[in-house]
């Protein structure tokens, strides 16, 4: 795929990657080779039929090939910038076995992309039914649930605490990589099926879980609201002035748009060198970000060695065609004060790596007598988010031990009738496994509700009433004053 040039994009927030030409898309989807067991249907969390939209590409039918994607995608031009489909769809693609994967991903984008620029819309016809559906947090589970939940005939309103809805999509993703324009676009399509989106609305505070419940006279809920809650180190000087999270940083920018500064008069931290501490998505975005505000030297600072960095190739790659500079094997053991509250550098400690641990990468151990220090002015943590506290701290909903919502294998929590996915249940993740969260929920809501499922097929062969299998029973819910 065609690209910016990095010493020109360094300077830009615009898109780096360009997308494929119509020509580029056709010759991709030749390499597909249709596999009857499709390894790369089982390998997306959401399970798009993948050999079908391609095989649509390579007819040239654009338009079927967006029908199927959306029947099982909500955000195709999105899952297609942004989702690791190297250890997905395109990590079990056949082809991959001996060349390089089918571009997947790209092709996706592809055909997202032409839908906006195009104006497509899928949205079938609905039948209105009495039921109120709440959303909390508009991120992709959110979405995914609220349009499942739309689609069935529900009313649903969307809360989301900041002043746009997106969620992380929005504040945790850079226009490089993600436009807001192309977000945007997908949200509106929500907006099409009848969601409504409350905006500024801090589920916890203004109202809780309980209260939309009852007083509220929502009938089923869904707490999407995600795991945005920093993680600091925990060394000395984590509290210096010049000390920030990636997610404070990006959303500033991302969101906040203080990267337009003086048209918007976000105040941004900006350093002349700054150290960034993970090498996971999150890190090369805060990285890359920090280029274009205008930083003479960036870092990035990670314990392990670039083979057990979770960021994706291409996103290190980026990175560094960019100008970062990467200190493998290197551990933060203090942050260095300039005797007026403010950062000076870092101390950091040289590691080697043993055996692994828990999560299958080899455990970082410090190498003794290895301390050295650097100059930074700004220090920003990527080293993974946590949940946020106030869904626990201001509702009844079952915790597990790190402090996120307790939900069975149908996503129900301890509230009956409210369900909760994504992040918010599993931790960080991807947006598509966010999505498949939304959706998985939203069958669990409308059994809970007693909405058939017109996915299913009707159930015959077993005892009938009236000419309709028992098994096909429905039941309306009476709300007693």
């Amino acid at each position: 795929m065609r690209e910016q040039d990095p010493v020109v994009r360094s300077k830009n927030f615009e898109e780096v990657a360009c997308g494929y030409h119509p020509d580029d898309a056709l010759r991709e989807s030749e390499r597909c080779l249709m596999c009857p067991d499709q390894p790369c249907v089982s390998g997306c969390p959401v399970g798009i039929n993948i050999p079908g939209f391609i095989k649509k590409i390579g007819e040239k039918d654009l338009r079927g090939a967006y029908d199927i994607l959306t029947e099982t995608s909500l955000l195709p031009a999105i899952c297609g910038r942004v989702c690791p489909q190297e250890s997905q769809c395109e990590g079990v693609c056949t082809v991959g076995e001996s060349l390089e994967a089918v571009a997947i991903g790209r092709l996706e984008r592809f055909v997202g992309d032409t839908a906006i620029k195009e104006g497509w819309a899928n949205i079938p016809y609905i039948e209105p039914n009495r039921f109120k559906v709440g959303i909390v947090g508009s991120g992709p589970a959110g979405m995914a649930c609220a349009a499942d939940m739309a689609k069935a005939g529900c009313d649903v309103t969307v809360f989301e605490a900041f002043h746009q809805p997106g969620g992380v999509l929005k504040y945790g993703i850079p226009d490089f990589r993600l436009p807001n324009t192309v977000i945007d676009a997908e949200i509106n399509n929500l907006r099409l099926l009848g969601v409504k989106f409350e905006c500024n609305t801090l589920v916890g505070r203004l109202f809780s879980i309980e209260q939309m419940i009852s007083e509220m006279g929502y009938d089923a809920v869904f707490v999407g609201v995600g795991a945005g809650y920093p993680t600091m180190l925990g060394i000395p000087g984590d509290s210096l002035n010049g000390v920030l999270s990636a997610n404070e940083l990006l959303t500033r920018c991302n969101l906040m748009r203080a990267k337009e500064f003086p048209n918007f008069d976000t105040p941004q931290p900006i350093g002349r060198r700054v150290a960034v501490v993970g090498a996971g998505n999150t890190a090369m975005d805060a990285m890359r970000v920090s280029v274009r505000l205008g930083a003479e030297k960036v870092y990035c600072i990670y314990r392990r060695s670039r083979k057990e960095a979770p960021a994706r190739v291409e996103e290190v790659h980026h990175a560094e065609q960019e100008g970062v500079e990467f200190h493998w094997l290197t551990n933060p053991v203090a942050v260095l004060d300039d005797g007026k509250g403010s950062v000076r550098g870092m101390r950091c400690v040289r590691m080697e790596l043993g055996e692994p641990d828990e999560s299958g990468r080899r455990r970082p151990v410090p190498v003794a007598g290895s301390e050295f220090d650097f100059e930074a002015d700004l220090i920003v943590y990527a080293i993974g988010t946590n949940a946020n506290p106030i869904m626990g701290q201001t509702s009844k909903l079952r915790l597990n031990k790190w402090g996120y919502i307790d939900a069975d294998d149908s996503l129900a929590t301890s509230i009956a009738g409210v369900f909760a996915g994504g992040d918010i249940v599993t931790g960080a993740a991807t947006v598509i496994e966010a999505m498949g969260a939304g959706r998985k929920a939203a069958a669990s809501m409308k059994a809970y509700l007693g909405i058939r499922d017109a996915s299913l097929p009707y159930q015959t062969g077993g005892d009938t009433l009236f000419g309709i299998d028992l098994r096909e029973r429905n039941f309306a819910r009476v709300r007693v004053a």
